[in-house]
């Protein structure tokens, strides 16, 4: 039983200091002055944009693909004429 509670004695201590340096942290990041703070937020920033540059691309490849379709669609239509015109050719022939 001792050697248990020293165990958690110990555990509990370690589990303050933890504590303490997440605190530490957290206050650094609050602290717009600290490297970590300045490279939290540039980090931060650089996140935001990416991620509006993400949002363009996936924009811009809905345009391109709606585009595509539509000249696939032309594509098959002038195949479409083209090979009407040729047997109109034949025939007149």
């Amino acid at each position: 039983v001792a050697a248990l509670q020293d165990e958690k004695n110990s555990l509990v201590s370690e589990n303050e200091i933890m504590n303490d340096r997440l605190e530490q942290l957290d206050d650094s990041l609050d602290d717009p002055s600290t490297v970590v703070a300045k490279k939290y937020f540039s980090a931060q920033l650089q996140l935001e944009q990416l991620q509006e540059e993400n949002f363009r691309l996936e924009a811009a490849k809905d345009d391109y693909r709606v585009h595509c379709e539509d000249l696939e669609k032309q594509l098959i239509e002038l195949q479409h004429r083209n090979n009407e015109l040729t047997s109109l050719a034949e025939e007149s022939r």
